[in-house]
Order: structure tokens, then C-alpha cells, then sequence
């Protein structure tokens, strides 16, 4: 089964067509990267695929359940999404705990399965040490790994990353990529990500979708490996 299918997709902005032709799918149990230079239209690929934006042609299609026949999660995590200020209240704890709330737990206490499945996504960011600290006082890139831990918190059946190793060292980026792929290969999760970091990560990869433009045409979807 399909979580993602995206069938011949074109977007305009206006009267301009930005893509043209697309069409890509994600299956549970993989890990795919997109690619493609700047400027070439991977985030507004991402915002069509997820419904945030309105195609001019083609067909999007996601899942409405899971390999368990349970409604399809999905996590998402947005360019730049860390922009908390100074005066953010929250802890990075009560944030990330914050993720479980989505699995039907508002105003229950949370379980120690909940406790335990936030610890792991804090560690893996490499995060739990600063548990304790105020979201507001946290720099940039610790900011992207709480945003990050908080999604692996709600563990959602699909995600989608765009650019989220931002602000990481060459060693966390590591870490990171062989969490996607531990997800993807042991616990059939389906994952998307949009990098430039294409290099350093397409050995974790399964699948590699890379938008290029031919001469006096727009944006269109290559799958260089799979």
C-alpha cells in the first residue's frame, strides 16, 4: 500500500507554473529524501502533497489508515518552524510531552509508555540534558531538535520533514539519519525529507527523488534510486 501517492501534479503560482507533471509515492517501511537545487519548488512539493496548498491538475491521494487498519498519523515539521521567543513559558520536557496529548490523552495523566516513548524521542535529538530548560532560552538549532522530539513523540505512521537538520553538527545530522532509518525499517514508519545534504545521507536512504528543471520547462520529479 501507498501512504503517499501524488499522480501528475501541477502547480501555478498565479499565471506561473512552478510544477509540472509530478508524480512520487511513499510506502510504509522506506525512507525517501527530495532533492533538488535551491529555489526548485521541494517545499511547495510537500505543501501540495499534504493539502496546504491547491494543485491546478493531478491527483494526490493519502492513506486514510495505516498497516494496522488504524487511522493514518502524520507528522510534520515545516522549514524554520523553531521561532520561539525569549519569553516561551514551557519547559523543553512540558513541550515535548506536550506531542502525547495527540493520542487521546487530553486532561488524562500520562502513562508510563507516554513517559517513556518522550524520553527516547529527547535522547534522540540529544536533548534529555536539557530537559529542564526554558524552550525560549535555547539557540536556534536546539530549538529544531525539540520541534523534531516532539514529533517523534506523537509517533505518527508517516513523516514529513522539510530541511530539518538545520542548525546540526555533522554528528547529530548522523545520529538523526540513522533514526529515520531504524523507524522506517524496524516499526514501518514511511518518511519523506527534504534535504541538501543529499551526499551524507543517501546511504540511510532507500529511495532518492530529485527535482530538476530541463531547459524551457518547469520543475519535474526524478527518482535517481530506489
Amino acid at each position: 500500500m501507498h501512504y503517499v501517492q501524488v499522480e501528475n501534479l501541477t502547480f501555478y503560482y498565479g499565471e506561473e507554473p512552478v510544477l509540472e507533471d509530478i508524480s512520487y509515492h511513499i510506502d510504509p517501511g522506506e525512507f525517501v529524501i527530495l532533492t533538488g537545487e535551491n529555489g526548485a519548488a521541494k517545499s511547495t512539493l510537500i505543501r501540495n502533497t499534504l493539502g496546504l496548498l491547491k494543485p491546478a491538475a493531478g491527483k494526490i491521494t493519502l492513506s486514510k489508515v495505516n498497516q494496522e487498519n488504524e487511522p493514518l498519523s502524520v507528522g510534520y515539521i515545516p522549514q524554520q518552524i523553531a521561532s520561539f521567543n525569549a519569553g516561551f513559558p514551557s519547559t523543553v520536557l512540558e513541550l515535548v510531552q506536550s506531542g502525547r496529548f495527540s493520542r487521546g490523552k487530553w486532561f488524562k495523566p500520562l502513562d508510563k509508555r507516554d513517559h517513556q516513548h518522550v524520553e527516547r524521542a529527547l535522547k534522540s535529538v540529544d536533548m534529555w540534558n536539557m530537559r529542564h530548560k526554558r524552550v525560549g532560552e535555547l539557540s536556534g538549532g536546539q530549538k529544531q531538535r525539540i520541534c523534531l522530539a516532539r514529533v517523534f513523540a506523537t509517533d505518527p505512521d508517516l513523516f514529513i520533514f522539510d530541511e530539518p537538520t538545520t542548525g546540526m553538527d555533522e554528528k547529530s545530522r548522523t545520529q538523526f539519519y540513522e533514526l529515520l532509518q531504524h523507524n522506517a525499517h524496524d516499526h514501518g514508519k514511511a518518511i519523506l525529507m527534504v534535504t541538501h545534504e543529499h551526499e551524507e545521507v543517501k546511504q540511510y536512504a532507500d529511495r532518492h527523488i530529485h527535482l530538476v528543471r530541463k531547459e524551457d520547462s518547469e520543475w519535474r520529479c526524478f527518482h535517481l534510486s530506489s
